[in-house]
């Protein structure tokens, strides 16, 4: 009998332990970390870009808006002194980058695994400050923002998981500078929320026999001039006739495009990153200028199929025929 009593108390306490230290996992398992930085495919008519960031805002999970503000939230990057408003002086709470300092698959963080109540969000926004320029040469022009702030569609955070995303920059596509207005603006196109689960990066190059085939420019001696071009859009086999250029109207418009550059050796080398999982059709062109607010008259000069893998991996790719 006492060890039937014995067993039966080690049984209940055990039992309490379980489902307390269950309860526990229950709560934890109600919140998600999150992560989100920056990216750039970068633009050749431009020595910087860089752009000022303010605050990041999780909309529409039941409750209000989660808002994390730079240099004042936790787990938030630290503000900088790079913003600054029309007397000169430094705007408060701002975070200032150049895109151009993070391409391919680099990338600069705004929120470093903060706490949050899981589940799906409706929206993301990513709220921009005064301060934002593009550097030319010695002249350094405005760059607007709409709205001063970027909006991104739902996102869903697992409970109990480590989340991160990025925002990548396709400046080729997002940012503009119309004819008739003052400085450039940076549109919503070209500009992506991805998952760093669900997205590889792309390193490729294209062979200099192709360039002279197509009477394309060869070693140049700035380097920092694009040779040619390579856009990308989903889907593999898709008809040279129905690619658009960025501002095109034909049926498949760029997911994301590229600049082809000389290493000044003997390699003529692209690159993109934070590209989503998914099969590609890669168009090539010698045409260089591609203005992102006209349907320009653009000759590709070759395709291939691309097929991007997850969890960050990098697809290789060789153009050469």
């Amino acid at each position: 009998m006492l060890i039937k009593y014995w067993l039966r108390n080690v049984f209940v306490g055990s039992s309490i332990l379980l489902l307390t230290a269950c309860g526990g996992s229950d709560d934890e398992d109600k919140t998600a970390r999150f992560s989100l930085a920056v990216s750039d495919a970068p633009v050749d008519s431009a020595d910087a870009v860089v752009a000022c960031f303010s605050a990041v805002e999780l909309v529409g999970n039941g409750d209000g808006p989660l808002t994390f503000t730079v240099g004042e939230s936790a787990n938030t990057v630290a503000a900088n002194d790079i913003c600054k408003d029309a007397s000169g002086d430094t705007v408060p709470n701002t975070h200032g980058i150049d895109l151009l300092n993070y391409t391919g698959s680099d990338s600069a963080a705004l929120i470093s695994g903060v706490e949050v109540p899981a589940g799906t969000y409706g929206q993301m926004r990513l709220i921009m400050a005064q301060g934002s320029y593009v550097q030319v040469g010695e002249e350094q022009i405005p760059l607007s923002v709409p709205s001063n702030e970027l909006k991104f569609d739902s996102l869903t955070l697992d409970a109990g998981g480590n989340v991160a995303y990025t925002v990548e920059f396709d400046l080729r596509q997002a940012l503009v500078n119309p004819v008739g207005q003052a400085g450039y603006f940076l549109k919503p196109r070209g500009v992506r929320l991805v998952n760093n689960l669900e997205v590889g990066h792309i390193e490729g190059t294209l062979a200099e026999t192709l360039l002279i085939e197509n009477s394309c420019t060869v070693a140049p001696s700035d380097t920092t001039e694009p040779v040619a071009v390579v856009y990308f859009y989903q889907g593999s086999d898709l008809e040279v006739t129905t690619l658009a250029d960025v501002g095109g109207a034909e049926t498949h418009q760029p997911y994301a495009v590229a600049a082809v550059y000389f290493d000044d050796v003997s390699a003529y080398t692209f690159s993109v990153g934070y590209v989503a999982v998914s099969d590609y059709t890669a168009a090539w062109s010698c045409q260089t200028d591609d203005d992102p607010e006209t349907d320009d008259d653009l000759t590709f000069n070759g395709t291939v199929n691309v097929s991007v893998s997850g969890d960050e991996t990098v697809t290789t790719v060789d153009i050469s025929g």
